[in-house]
């Protein structure tokens, strides 16, 4: 058996070395699944072009427009399955004022905030 002493310990053993080699197929950027869905379409239409010649009329156009929406489909999830990088952010994010935010998207009818008076509030009529 040769000799393996330049390469590191962590090579020797099968499941990593199955797990470096299943990172050369992981789609990790956009221009990837770009470069992916290029060949599949390229694949698609010389489907498409056997399909035509082989089974003439509209039996073959249907297969080949079948064959061509698989690029739309394939290349829409593979880039939306690679996500874009996520920006820093700037700083400390101010802290949400929950009652602004309630106040705008409830479907409540509009109240005015609580004041000390009780019932005794300009929208009221009542009179205690």
């Amino acid at each position: 058996m040769a000799e393996l002493s330049h390469w590191p310990a962590v090579c020797l053993t099968i499941g990593m070395m199955l797990k470096r080699i299943a990172r050369l197929f992981t789609i990790k950027t956009r221009l990837e699944a770009y470069l992916v869905t290029y060949a599949i379409a390229v694949g698609a239409v010389e489907r498409g072009l056997h399909y035509m010649q082989n089974y003439p009329g509209n039996g073959g156009v249907l297969l080949a427009l079948a064959c061509l929406g698989v690029p739309f489909i394939a290349g829409a999830k593979l880039i939306d399955s690679v996500k874009p990088a996520e920006l820093a952010p700037a700083g400390p994010k101010p802290p949400a004022r929950r009652h602004a935010i309630m106040k705008s998207i409830s479907r409540n009818r509009p109240r005015a905030l609580r004041s000390a008076r009780g019932s005794a509030s300009p929208s009221s009529h009542r009179t205690d």
